[in-house]
């Protein structure tokens, strides 16, 4: 039996954790938080920060452990990396291409070099003013994930107190604006082998309006955006920072005059984009990131069309103290419910993607035929939670 050390046991990890079940590796999973969900599935549970290097490689020997992967979160990205090198397990990327890939100054850098499209850009610090900008831009902190410190600005006069806010939120106290290219979102999702890139699905990021700009509310497939033009620039960025093997997780936004990539990441996506690809594909995405980690051989994925449309739905419950989940019988087309908390759970207004409270999958066999089973599964779940006075005493 494969022993895999897993950083993250939140909703952004489930898949992987119940795939490496289902195959019978026995996994020692990291998080800090004993109520985790993705804990049901550990043989071994670690509470621990997924940043603490020196308590994580300690495991590495203590546990026997022969392969360490960070699916859904980027950070850890980096410290799987590092803590790889040093043990001498295998890892599908070096310590170099992790802080390319989870590091958003360093990560533009290497791709204005490569002439990879890309948004404008503005590097802030302590010293430096706010810069002049024409149009809306995003400010976010650099080197943190899930709308840590994410503003979308339209005034420029509220530009300053969001650089303020993305600097408070980074490790690195710099914050990056930049300009918000006029166009839908889409993500891609795909694996590399040996440098051979394959673009398994493009599906369109459906995101909410202020405050929670940039929280995914759904994903579909097949995107919308016509061409081929996204594939061929998500591969030269992933050739721009190093990325030849293992899964990767790219967002773009398509302007007028083209696909720009706003972000790299070298890992599973977070939001159950490897059960979407399964279900549309037939490609074992998550088995295949398990591979990659434990340093098996690596092949060149054979995918096909399993359904006519996709869509993943997050679900969201109204603030306050979850009492009990409602899921009805009979929804059709879904593919699978996850509901990310026990009762008990504090529930805030959606601002970020960890205050999603769960997410349905749907397939039909059409894009809206999807949407529309993923829509009336998203009505009939009911989350129902205490009142605002018993969410004060809770906070």
């Amino acid at each position: 039996m494969s022993r895999l050390l897993v950083l993250g046991a939140g909703p952004a990890q489930l898949g992987l954790l119940e795939t490496a079940q289902r195959l019978g590796v026995w996994t020692a999973v990291v998080d800090r938080d004993p109520a985790a969900p993705g804990f049901l599935f550990a043989d071994r549970r670690c509470i621990l920060s997924t940043e603490d290097e020196p308590a994580i490689e300690r495991l590495i020997g203590a546990l026997g452990i022969e392969g360490i992967i960070s699916p859904g979160t980027d950070w850890p990205v980096g410290v799987a990396a590092r803590i790889a090198e040093r043990t001498g397990l295998p890892h599908p990327i070096s310590p170099t291409t992790a802080v390319l890939a989870t590091n958003k100054l360093r990560q533009r850098e290497r791709l204005a070099e490569a002439g990879v499209p890309q948004p404008r850009s503005w590097v802030v610090g302590g010293e430096d003013d706010a810069p002049e900008v024409e149009g809306p831009v995003v400010v976010k902190a650099p080197d943190r994930q899930g709308q840590k410190g994410l503003t979308l600005v339209t005034d420029p006069a509220e530009l300053p107190y969001a650089i303020e806010v993305a600097r408070g939120a980074a490790r690195n106290g710099l914050a990056l604006v930049e300009e918000l290219v006029d166009g839908p979102e889409v993500t891609a999702v795909g694996f590399s082998v040996d440098g051979d890139y394959e673009c398994l699905v493009v599906t369109d990021r459906l995101t909410a309006d202020p405050p929670a700009f940039g929280v995914a509310l759904a994903h579909v497939w097949p995107s919308e955006v016509p061409g081929t033009a996204v594939p061929g620039t998500v591969e030269a960025a992933l050739t721009a920072l190093g990325i030849e093997n293992g899964p990767s997780y790219v967002q773009l936004r398509i302007g007028p005059d083209g696909p720009k990539v706003i972000e790299v990441a070298a890992r599973l996506g977070g939001g159950h984009d490897a059960e979407l690809v399964q279900a549309v594909t037939g490609v074992d995405l998550n088995a295949l990131a398990i591979d990659a980690a434990l340093g098996r051989e690596l092949v060149s994925t054979q995918h096909k069309v399993l359904a006519g449309g996709a869509a993943t739905r997050f679900l969201v419950a109204p603030p306050g103290v979850l009492e009990h989940v409602q899921i009805p019988d009979g929804l059709e087309g879904i593919e699978r419910v996850r509901i990310y908390r026990e009762p008990g759970y504090v529930f805030a207004p959606l601002r970020r993607g960890a205050d999603r409270a769960g997410a349905v999958l749907a397939t039909g066999a059409t894009r809206e035929q999807a949407v529309a089973r993923a829509d009336a599964a998203a009505d009939r779940i009911r989350f129902v939670t205490a009142d605002a006075g018993r969410l004060s005493e809770a906070i």
